[in-house]
């Protein structure tokens, strides 16, 4: 969710070997891999580490002091407005992860932090991109604001669009897809979980792949919800039962859970 797939972060030919060895890592779940490739000895490395690490929360729901002490790191060398506003964005998700799984209520430090960074990231960047899908999570699972989080993730699918962002728009097609289908517009969640999972398999983010394939089950009729479901299954056992929170939806929707 963070370091998203743009050119020279491992998910287009001809980028750097060194990102598309910890792009491959990434996607597969392999995040303390990828980041024991990286060497925090500039800022851009720093907050790369950190970024995979704090996605490894969100998504493992463990490695908390990993991450805390990597984006220390990165806190401590950024200098220019932009380095400190991408910290900044790193310290909201954390501490948004770790309301979100229970581990322990940071939400007014997410908030604080989401708008420390949009004080430092200048408006139209790359990271402010990333910065309004991150605000967008907060409206909408720690607010309780579908409104200010559609809006959120508006913006975040411009700028994602704006900047070549592919992986950052499988999550903003993702996101705005679940708010249609909470208010009953099937046709539009449909399209959007659809393109949310196609440029997931094109891109290999295999962590991502399985989400969306449940995602896209939820809009679709028998059989094909099933087989879908079954297929999120598979790649979920494969990656070891990641992402964690993703086996409650998977157990709710199996036929032998009672789930129509």
């Amino acid at each position: 969710m963070a370091h998203t797939a743009m050119s020279g972060y491992g998910t287009t030919a001809g980028d750097d070997p060194l990102q598309t060895a910890v792009w491959r890592l990434r996607s597969r779940a392999c995040w303390a891999d990828a980041a024991a490739l990286l060497t925090p000895d500039t800022a851009g490395s720093s907050l790369q580490r950190a970024a995979l690490l704090v996605e490894r929360c969100l998504y493992t729901e463990q490695g908390w002091e990993e991450a805390e002490d990597a984006l220390r790191t990165a806190e401590a060398v950024a200098h220019t407005d932009e380095e400190r506003g991408a910290a900044a964005c790193e310290r909201g998700q954390l501490a948004y992860a770790s309301t979100l799984h229970t581990v322990r209520d940071r939400a007014d430090e997410a908030r604080a932090a989401l708008g420390r960074a949009a004080a430092l990231l200048p408006p139209g960047s790359a990271g402010r991109a990333l910065l309004d899908f991150r605000r967008g999570l907060l409206a909408e699972n720690l607010t309780r604001s579908p409104q200010a989080a559609r809006a959120a993730y508006r913006r975040a699918h411009a700028g994602a669009t704006a900047h070549s962002d592919p992986l950052l728009l499988s999550f903003t097609w993702r996101h705005l897809a679940g708010l249609a289908l909470r208010e009953g517009e099937l046709a539009e969640a449909r399209h959007g979980f659809a393109e949310s999972l196609r440029i997931r398999e094109e891109l290999g983010y295999l962590v991502g792949t399985a989400p969306a394939l449940a995602s896209l089950a939820d809009t679709e009729t028998e059989p094909e919800a099933t087989r879908l479901r079954e297929e999120a299954r598979r790649l979920h056992r494969l990656l070891g039962g990641v992402p964690t929170w993703l086996a409650r939806q998977l157990a709710v929707t199996a036929p032998d859970a009672g789930a129509a």
